[in-house]
């Protein structure tokens, strides 16, 4: 049965695709984009105060409805000759519900687990500063972080947490990279570039030598949430039937605080594995990586053999920072790979007037 259940999994990114929503679809329940707009991060700061009530429980974190999803998502502004053409209240209510892998959610919460409450995770978080003033003032943007070269000024921020970017909210999966780009530029934002993402794993703002991991240079399965494997016999042959048997076993973000940058980047290792977007000759390709929670299962060292501990060893891999795969690569335009484990995070580029504001990360 062991042996099934990695074999249905070996593939780390499965060929599960989602149908796109057909364009002018109208919404089920409108949405108040100001209202989205307005909502803030209302309790996701890195303090034991915003514990809210059940917050002991963490499956509590798993959102039920639609709604409680939408909540989660902060809309720019949009300038009244935009509203004329984008209708977010209408794409977001087509991407985001919790009603299966035809839209954007935190898994399947009949099957999943959730081991880490919000308070066990604020009370992680204690102490830690996720965004400086100096930060907020370069990226314009709440949990964000600027990324920059010794003796440059930053030329783009980075999201601290898998998107919804919230502190001890659960991330979102089953996120189309086509969509993923959308939700990202309904931000002000834009889905994060592989080189980019590398830089804010691997870099130190001090100028030091880069690491092989976010959190070191040496593979430690006991800092990031990814050593508990799956808990049930999961097959991946298509979307329905990965939601129906697949358990997504994320963590609140930040729950593991030494899984973390030195540029403050939160979860590059572990939790869900991370679409983003890569050049490739004229063109704009998705680039698939990271790794999931069952990572244990898959784990080894670059150009080093799988620890005793990996039980499939012939289809392991290394996820380190510059780890450069193949999987699924597709016109970011037209991309529409899902998965149980698959969530994303956005990046900013930063102006040259914010870039003068801060040098060296605040």
């Amino acid at each position: 049965m062991r042996r099934a259940r990695v074999l249905a999994v070996m593939i780390l990114f499965a060929s599960c695709r989602r149908t796109p929503a057909p364009q002018g679809a109208p919404p089920e329940v409108p949405v108040d984009a100001e209202a989205i707009a307005d909502a803030g991060d209302a309790g996701t700061d890195a303090t034991a105060e915003d514990a809210t009530t059940g917050a002991s429980d963490p499956m509590q974190l798993h959102r039920e409805t639609q709604d409680e999803l939408l909540a989660l998502f902060d809309l720019r502004r949009l300038t009244p000759a935009e509203k004329r053409h984008i209708q977010p209240d209408r794409f977001l209510r087509s991407e985001i519900g919790t009603d299966g892998p035809s839209r954007m959610n935190q898994g399947n919460k009949a099957i999943a687990s959730h081991l880490i409450s919000r308070e066990q995770c604020l009370a992680g978080l204690r102490g830690i500063t996720l965004q400086t003033e100096k930060q907020h003032a370069t990226c314009g943007a709440e949990n964000m972080v600027p990324i920059w070269k010794k003796g440059k000024a930053p030329s783009f921020c980075i999201d601290v947490f898998e998107f919804p970017n919230k502190a001890c909210e659960l991330p979102f999966v089953w996120a189309p990279p086509t969509s993923a780009k959308k939700v990202c530029e309904l931000q002000g934002k834009r889905l994060c570039s592989d080189t980019e993402w590398n830089m804010a794993c691997r870099g130190d703002p001090e100028g030091g030598e880069d690491w092989r991991y976010a959190y070191g240079s040496k593979l430690d399965l006991d800092v990031c949430n990814d050593q508990k494997g799956h808990i049930r016999t999961c097959i991946v042959r298509d979307a329905k039937t990965a939601w129906a048997t697949c358990a997504t076993e994320t963590e609140p973000s930040g729950s593991y605080p030494r899984c973390r940058s030195r540029f403050g980047v939160f979860d590059q290792h572990g939790n869900v594995a991370e679409v983003m977007m890569r050049h490739q000759g004229d063109h704009v390709v998705t680039q698939l990586k990271g790794s999931a929670w069952y990572y244990n299962e898959l784990a080894k060292e670059p150009r080093e053999p799988p620890p005793a501990s990996t039980p499939n060893k012939r289809d392991a891999y290394p996820d380190h920072c510059n780890f450069d795969p193949r999987w699924h690569v597709e016109p970011i335009d037209s991309a529409y790979h899902v998965n149980y484990h698959l969530g994303f995070r956005c990046c900013k580029s930063v102006t040259p007037s914010s870039s003068a504001k801060e040098r060296h990360g605040g």
